[in-house]
């Protein structure tokens, strides 16, 4: 059955209206990303992440043996990992035959897609042309990858506000912090894929145990925030950097979203505080500058691989995000504030004071829920026994 005959278009699929919890509908959208995206970007190879360059023993044998272990070494993380494996298969299959009776308008189906994808509880979405520089050379495991949809939509999980606050932000929950959201974000993306693939478009679901994108082009283009001092980091306005995402890449017709622009640039480059804050001096304190064909706030990823891998007092790290003042529950005056600092640099030189002033980015002790243990020699103990 061909679209000419399509069914009628549903009535919430005619307005502007987002139905995710956040208005981002309000930001200021532009042509290009706020930090230089040229037209020489190489493609990634998978291989050179940090933790599989961790994996494959460049940062020496020690970082290399515990590289295996550090997210599984914690309970919690150890059981959200396992959940994402079992995603792993079912990231593509075969395309329906016919397409489906709907309507190709990319307008129509970008709204019915992002419906769906709030429907699965996903926090935020947007939509892109996929960057072909975006797309990495090769996995993780060597492979040549060949990718050739034209749209990505991006999903965004939230990784708890209140966990993060009970903990230091490289605890033994953190870990658990991250793959509560690539799980999640990878259970949306696979179903969407599914969906699409069922309406007769190809699809694909990359997610952290199998991406094939690299995802901060994609978050960017998106329009799901802006690059951060944290390095090659995606701040999103009301989430900050306290998220994981999951893409679809897809030939679906979609009506790409455009950057934003909320102010961070500046923001970044006045606060530092991630930098002053990171355990393992792994974030720049200076301008960004120029890698790969693209502007950025440069981190040592060899530093920052080893302290999260090697961490003896937790699983992981994420301190950055902790003490990160984007790091706030979005409501209360915390919505003003936000509106403000995105409009006036004067807000935010006055933001970046009171986050110190009132004392944020500390542990909040009666938000800790879980209890701190570690799997060594085929059983969980308490880490202060741990013996080296």
């Amino acid at each position: 059955m061909g679209n000419n005959t399509s069914i009628k278009i549903p009535e919430g699929l005619t307005d502007e209206i987002e139905r995710g919890t956040y208005p981002i509908h309000r930001l200021k959208r532009c042509d290009r990303p706020t930090t230089y995206v040229g037209s020489n970007i190489q493609r990634m190879d998978e291989r050179e992440h940090g933790f599989n360059r961790a994996l494959r023993g460049d940062f020496g044998p020690k970082v290399q043996k515990e590289r295996r272990r550090f997210v599984m070494k914690y309970p919690v993380s150890a059981a959200l990992a396992t959940m994402q494996e079992y995603l792993v298969p079912v990231v593509d299959s075969p395309v329906a035959q016919e397409k489906a009776p709907i309507s190709e308008d990319p307008k129509v189906l970008s709204r019915h897609i992002k419906a769906l994808a709030y429907f699965l509880t996903a926090d935020i979405v947007g939509i892109c042309k996929l960057p072909s520089y975006s797309i990495y050379s090769h996995d993780k495991v060597g492979n040549p990858v060949t990718l050739t949809h034209q749209n990505a939509i991006a999903i965004l999980i939230d990784q708890n506000f209140m966990t993060y606050n009970g903990s230091n932000g490289h605890s033994w929950i953190t870990n658990a912090n991250s793959f509560h959201s690539y799980s999640l974000s990878g259970f949306i993306a696979v179903n969407i894929a599914n969906y699409i693939r069922r309406l007769g478009y190809p699809a694909r679901a990359h997610h952290a145990a199998n991406y094939q994108v690299a995802v901060p082009p994609i978050l960017l283009q998106a329009g799901l925030g802006e690059m951060c001092r944290i390095g090659d980091i995606v701040l999103n306005p009301f989430l900050g950097p306290r998220f994981k995402a999951a893409v679809v890449t897809t030939d679906l017709p979609l009506e790409p979203d455009r950057p934003i622009d909320f102010g961070l640039q500046d923001f970044c480059d006045r606060c530092k505080k991630c930098a002053r804050e990171c355990p393992s001096r792994a974030i720049s304190q200076g301008d960004k500058v120029i890698y790969n064909d693209y502007e950025v706030w440069k981190a040592d990823i060899e530093a920052c691989t080893k302290f999260r891998v090697s961490n003896k007092n937790g699983a992981g790290c994420g301190r950055c995000i902790k003490v990160c003042p984007w790091n706030k529950p979005y409501k209360g005056y915390h919505k003003a504030v936000e509106w403000l600092v995105e409009r006036s640099s004067l807000a935010r030189r006055i933001t970046i004071f009171l986050d110190d002033f009132l004392g944020y980015g500390k542990t909040i002790p009666k938000d800790k829920w879980w209890f701190d243990l570690e799997w060594v020699d085929n059983k969980l103990q308490i880490p202060s026994e741990r013996k080296e």
